[in-house]
């Protein structure tokens, strides 16, 4: 269930979400992802209009709003799901013609959706490797193998990168982990299909604060990596607790843009709601 925002403001006011860690200095040579003047209809409701984003390389955006500003239409658009009606996309300074998610994937561009397309009854490994099994050999009638060995060591390095220590075993069905270890397991599988920029849904919904602070911790590490993250929440504490800016959305149009360092979660909430007074919430 999406949060009130003023609810959500007082949450990240409540936490004392300033950061003192450095954050990306947006420059021409850096920027990854560029979006200008997008648009897009459905029949006679206009979900997007003329809305812009850039994300830098390493940098984390906040993507905020209310139900229904445009949110999921753009991410959906930035992952290849949706064709735009207008404007363009450019990533890495290159038009970027993005049909299909298979586009998306090919230049970089993963997304862990809020459901995170797991499957329960199948192991850590092979819910990393999904629709992206490692295969050899060619034994009879050109038929080859799984590399379980290979694929499983693969999906071990990329954890330990990640800093991901809390699972006992990686052949154990995910349907038994935590809703923050599923997290983690959709996030690093986006990162061994080489994710330039990671798109993630809702990422800390319905998880406790133990396994919320392990996702905030886990984006942290991306951006040490070079990773770009687009944040898409209703709860504005982790908003404020990760992102270097922060992009308001509303009514399908760009709201307003903050560094999350220099603004307030009452400022955000009055480009949220579109103007309304929140200075109660001090």
């Amino acid at each position: 269930m999406a949060r009130d925002p003023a609810d959500a403001a007082h949450g990240a006011e409540m936490a004392g979400t300033r950061r003192t860690r450095p954050v990306v200095t947006v420059r021409p040579d850096n920027m990854l992802l560029e979006i200008k003047h997008l648009s897009k209809h459905f029949g006679g409701v206009m979900a997007l209009h003329d809305v812009s984003l850039t994300v830098a390389d390493g940098e984390i955006v906040g993507l905020v709003g209310d139900n229904g500003a445009g949110k999921s239409t753009l991410i959906k658009i930035i992952s290849g799901v949706l064709r735009p009606d207008g404007g363009s996309i450019r990533l890495g300074g290159q038009e970027a013609a993005l049909q299909s998610p298979k586009d998306a994937a090919l230049l970089g561009i993963q997304t862990v959706y809020q459901d995170l397309a797991l499957c329960d009854n199948l192991d850590v490994v092979a819910n990393m490797f999904l629709g992206n099994e490692q295969v050899s050999g060619a034994g009879p009638f050109h038929l080859r193998r799984l590399s379980e060995v290979t694929m499983e060591h693969r999906a071990r390095e990329a954890l330990r990168s990640l800093k991901i220590t809390t699972l006992a075993s990686l052949r154990i069905p995910v349907g038994s982990l935590s809703g923050g270890q599923r997290q983690a397991i959709a996030i690093a599988r986006a990162v061994t299909r080489a994710a330039r920029l990671l798109l993630l849904d809702e990422p800390t919904a319905a998880l406790g604060v133990a396994q919320a602070e392990t996702v905030r911790r886990l984006i942290g590490e991306l951006k040490s990596r070079g990773i770009a993250v687009v944040l898409i929440s209703h709860n504005l504490e982790d908003v404020f607790a990760t992102a270097d800016r922060i992009e308001v959305l509303r009514l399908g149009r760009n709201a307003g843009n903050y560094p999350a360092a220099a603004t307030t979660p009452q400022e955000v909430v009055a480009a949220m709601t579109g103007g309304r007074d929140m200075s109660w919430l001090r």
